[in-house]
């Protein structure tokens, strides 16, 4: 690439991430000659950054043989309950299921590009990215086998993309291959993916959790309603760095090494036990004081009570890194008391109240994120108002947040709600008591005190409903007490963008995706709000090639939910670890599993 070719390159770069003037890009380009189009496509070819795949000496550690580092003990406190990402609703199970299967491609700390079973990264340069948005054709790694022994080909690309578009399976991950028209199989290790119109968020399917790769010649006889009764649900056959022992669920994953894994010297483990289970706290205290793990995730944890921890123990730390989640608040747009042909909080029963738009903003400002963050969240968050806080170019400048209980009060007042004898508010002879409900987690239920002392100042009368973590984000559609149920008035836990486009994490205030019993509630509207305008401008942004404009419908999006109080953001969270003292080699990011490196982990003698 020449020199100047290359500073146009940082310019546009600089432009799409804010720290340049688009006016005065445009300007310069019409200057040059250039014309809309092509100025359009400059700006839209403008991508997170491609890396390389991690170097075999990562991390200041070259290994001469694969192997040899003895058992990585691992403690997730949520259990998980299945090893197929595309069937998991929660982040325990589809980091478990990364232990097993792997993607084309993951992102890293910085949201670049890494290339997993992929051989490279499409782009405009190498021809794999077309000029007009509309397809892309993928290289994959030659000489990659399954665990059982058969080998990886573009026949398993294509056919994961059948499974996870087959509405039918009921995949969690089905929004980001609903675009997709086709895909060329080209040759053994070559395919071309063609959208339905241009796509800019391309590097949505086939990347990080929600682009786990399934073999398939086991998986082809489980695709559409049978899914759920694929044995490799919970006895994986993946590609990844490690091969299934056993799994129990709800309790532990065992595995060992894949002798025949696709990265020379790769792992460096023997074997790993995922360990589920138990609480942050305990967790903290198994890496930061006993030493009896060696990592553990997501210390949603006190601060008090986490810096005690580290003061009080020498064997491991917490580590802090940039997070994208936000723990939110969500309210029910149906009735969950109701039910319709077998279900609760049915489309086709309103909410008593919460359709009250009056009501909904009395609610929003009776959360004190102030005092939250302050006294539960300390380094691991901070206050929000937004539902997308990260990556920075699709943060809402437009939104704010207060904590004012008179506000609160007028509002309820305004919209009918008085107080009756015993101060609870009363509309048409019906009590104002609400079921908030979220997982069993110390932080979780402080949060939920704080919350229901506010409520009940301005005469809502609160039930509070802790769910153990296993089951509350389990997959079963047969549970009632699942999140994606919503059998409560209000519920809480954290989100956020699984990779550096938040356009795929925005689907779930979609129509279409709403959580229901005939798609196994495995839709990811969990608060059945449906709106028309946000509809049509998902599908707007879905094809915008300009990121500049398409920046923009996205923090309008944010704005649009926010507005009408479909949830209460609470605290950004930043993500938390305890990493053991001589475990090596990770790099945590929020855009991904914290295991989507897990190959270059090492433990340092």
């Amino acid at each position: 690439m020449s020199i100047e070719a290359k500073a146009l390159q940082r310019w546009v770069h600089r432009v799409v991430t804010g720290q340049a003037s688009r006016r005065d890009f445009l300007r310069t380009m019409w200057g040059m000659g250039l014309t809309g189009p092509f100025i359009a496509h400059l700006l839209a070819s403008a991508r997170p950054a491609v890396a390389q795949p991690k170097p075999a000496g990562a991390a200041g550690f070259t290994p001469k043989t694969r192997g040899g580092g003895g058992r990585l003990r691992l403690l997730w406190w949520q259990a998980p309950t299945i090893l197929n990402g595309h069937l998991s609703t929660g982040t325990k199970d589809y980091d478990a299921s990364r232990l097993f299967y792997e993607p084309l491609a993951a992102f890293n700390r910085d949201g670049e590009f890494v290339p997993v079973l992929a051989a490279d990264i499409p782009t405009l340069e190498n021809g794999g990215l077309s000029r007009d948005g509309t397809a892309v054709t993928w290289h994959l790694k030659k000489d990659v086998v399954w665990h059982d022994g058969k080998p990886f080909t573009a026949d398993d690309v294509v056919f994961t993309w059948e499974y996870a578009a087959d509405s039918a399976t009921g995949a969690i991950s089905s929004g980001s291959y609903l675009n997709i028209r086709r895909i060329e199989k080209r040759d053994a290790h070559t395919v071309t993916v063609a959208f339905k119109e241009p796509t800019p968020f391309w590097y949505d399917a086939f990347f990080g959790h929600r682009g786990h790769i399934l073999p398939k010649h086991l998986f082809s006889e489980y695709k559409g309603a049978n899914s759920r009764n694929a044995p490799y649900n919970h006895k994986p056959v993946g590609t990844g760095p490690y091969k299934i022992v056993d799994f129990k669920p709800g309790d532990v994953v065992l595995c060992e090494i894949n002798p025949q894994y696709h990265v020379p010297n790769r792992p460096f483990f023997d074997a790993v036990e995922m360990k589920g289970g138990g609480d942050a706290v305990s967790a903290a205290r198994a890496v930061i004081q006993t030493g009896e793990f060696d990592f553990a995730w997501n210390m949603q944890v006190e601060k008090d009570v986490l810096e005690r921890i580290e003061r009080q123990g020498n064997r491991g730390k917490i580590h802090v890194y940039p997070g994208a989640s936000v723990e939110h608040i969500q309210l029910n747009r149906t009735d969950p008391w109701t039910e319709v042909d077998g279900e609760r909080s049915s489309v086709k029963v309103a909410h008593p109240f919460l359709t009250d738009p009056l009501v909904r903003q009395a609610y929003n400002v009776l959360v004190d994120r102030r005092i939250i963050a302050e006294e539960l969240y300390g380094p691991g968050g901070q206050p929000t108002a937004n539902f997308i806080d990260s990556p920075k170019r699709f943060q809402s400048p437009h939104t704010r947040w207060e904590f004012n209980l008179e506000k609160a009060a007028q509002l309820l007042d305004q919209a009918g709600w008085k107080r009756g004898g015993d101060g609870i508010r009363v509309k048409d002879g019906q009590r104002m008591k609400i079921l908030y409900q979220t997982s069993v987690n110390p932080v979780r239920q402080k949060t939920q005190a704080i919350v229901k002392k506010a409520f009940e100042q301005v005469g809502v009368e609160v039930e509070l409903k802790a769910v153990n973590a296993g089951v509350y984000f389990s997959s079963d559609p047969a549970n009632p007490d699942t999140f994606s149920h919503f059998y409560a008035d209000i519920q809480m836990y954290s989100s956020g963008p699984g990779s550096p486009d938040p356009q795929a994490h925005l689907n779930r205030f979609v129509s279409w995706e709403i959580a229901q019993k005939a798609n196994n509630w495995a839709g990811r509207n969990i608060t059945r709000w449906s709106n028309a305008e946000y509809d049509r401008l998902w599908k707007q942004a879905e094809r915008e090639l300009d990121p500049v404009q398409r920046a923009a419908m996205i923090i309008r999006m944010n704005d649009m939910v926010i507005g009408d109080v479909v949830v209460i953001p609470v605290i950004w969270r930043n993500g938390v670890a305890a990493v053991g003292n001589k475990l090596k080699g990770i790099e945590l990011t929020t855009w991904d599993s914290n295991l989507w490196d897990l190959a270059y982990w090492y433990r340092e003698a």
